[in-house]
């Protein structure tokens, strides 16, 4: 569907600011969502003159995500889940991947966007056992200690912990969010599970792309983007015991079949990791 033809919002949510750049509406924008406005389509258009096939760090991102949640609600009896950076509701968010195979599944969204809340939390509370909490993901003291994370998941027992696309847009030292994760592991139950996906330098003939769209969102209205290098996220999951493949581009992280067609040189740009707390 072309920019044209599909239908924007017209109307401007309280606190939404239409005039600077979104990391959630721009992801939106990423997806082919319409829940975006024009200064965020422009931040589209900036990656997109860095590496035309930009938007596969978005679709990359979201189906690793998707196979992630379906292992994990499959592959272990976890019912609790913890999201960090929710996003704008797509299709198949994580309680919707996890609750149809898992009804009994809780998932707490995180996200302090003001886009997101005001889109979002109506359609992500579509049951009791959905919720939806307005804080900062890059700061593990108030998300732990809030409230409603507590009374909704148990962190005496396992929980499944997910950074999906989060962590290169912090703003800061670049040792921080490590010690970010830090925080979130060591509240974790033993048998939990930490999933991280990332934009990736490859440090190969793809780097000169991936550093080319860091500076493409750097430079944007949004403000963020950084690529790291494969060992630089490893040390996002501090001491866990990794699932096999590990850190992997995200679409060799058991993609849903073989891969028939060659890569792009975007698909080699954003990695993904399950790790779990022994």
């Amino acid at each position: 569907m072309t920019d044209t033809a599909r239908t924007y919002p017209t109307a401007v949510p309280v606190g939404v600011d239409p005039n600077r750049a979104s990391i959630a509406r721009v992801y939106d924008a990423f997806l082919n969502g319409k829940d975006n406005y024009e200064i965020d389509r422009e931040v589209l258009r900036g990656v997109q003159k860095a590496a035309p096939e930009a938007q596969e760090l978005a679709t990359e991102n979201r189906g690793f995500l998707i196979r992630a949640c379906r292992f994990l609600s499959l592959q272990t009896d976890i019912t609790q889940y913890l999201d960090l950076g929710s996003g704008l509701p797509t299709a198949e968010n994580t309680h919707q991947v996890v609750q149809r195979l898992k009804p009994e599944a809780k998932v707490v969204y995180v996200d302090n966007d003001p886009v997101v809340l005001a889109h979002g939390r109506a359609l992500l509370e579509e049951n009791e056992n959905t919720h939806f909490v307005a804080e900062d993901i890059f700061q593990p003291d108030e998300v732990l200690g809030n409230q409603l994370v507590r009374e909704t998941l148990d962190f005496s027992k396992p929980i499944v912990l997910l950074q999906a696309g989060t962590l290169h847009h912090y703003e800061g030292e670049p040792d921080a969010p490590k010690q970010i994760m830090e925080q979130y592991i060591e509240a974790l139950a033993p048998g939990s599970y930490v999933v991280v996906s990332h934009f990736l330098d490859p440090e190969n003939e793809h780097s000169v792309v991936a550093r080319k769209m860091e500076e493409a969102f750097r430079h944007s209205m949004m403000g963020s983007g950084t690529f790291r290098t494969l060992p630089e996220i490893q040390a996002l999951f501090g001491d866990l015991e990794m699932v096999p493949p590990g850190v992997s581009k995200c679409v060799d992280w058991w993609p849903d079949g073989p891969q028939i067609k060659p890569l792009n040189q975007v698909q080699h740009c954003i990695a993904g990791g399950i790790g779990r707390k022994v």
